[in-house]
């Protein structure tokens, strides 16, 4: 079974996106690990290697996607997760996303991505990273 934990970096305080979510890749057959509202890069990597998670997907609103996203990939990294597929969602703006994907974000899905379109992103490449 794919494991994923899904976690808001940073002050963003909305959560509806990140629980339903949660709910609908249970749904899709996964374990879900939601570390619930404004939790550090640290703090999420750290419950993710702990959690020996296939995933780690972030949501986040807050517009600090910039600074935040590559800071978790950095972590992992360092803690040796680099088979941890990384994903992120939410208001992103689309001149960001190719800087996010330099630095270790392999796809991000904005407002209006389905379930389904990510759950079969994560089942198709989950075991391609690394």
């Amino acid at each position: 079974m794919i494991r994923v934990l899904l976690a808001k970096p940073g002050l963003d305080g909305h959560s509806r996106g990140a629980r339903l979510l949660t709910l609908g890749l249970r749904d899709e057959g996964m374990e879900v690990i939601y570390t619930g509202l404004r939790k550090s890069p640290e703090e999420i990597v750290n419950q993710a290697l702990q959690e020996s998670v296939d995933v780690i997907g972030l949501s986040i609103l807050s517009g600090t996607h910039n600074a935040l996203l590559p800071r978790v990939v950095d972590l992992a990294r360092e803690k040796g997760m680099d088979a941890v597929l990384l994903i992120a969602g939410g208001a992103i703006p689309d001149e960001d996303i190719p800087f996010l994907q330099e630095r270790g974000i392999r796809a991000v899905f904005g407002p209006g991505a389905t379930i389904k379109e990510i759950a079969d992103y994560i089942r198709e490449n989950v075991k391609q990273v690394g």
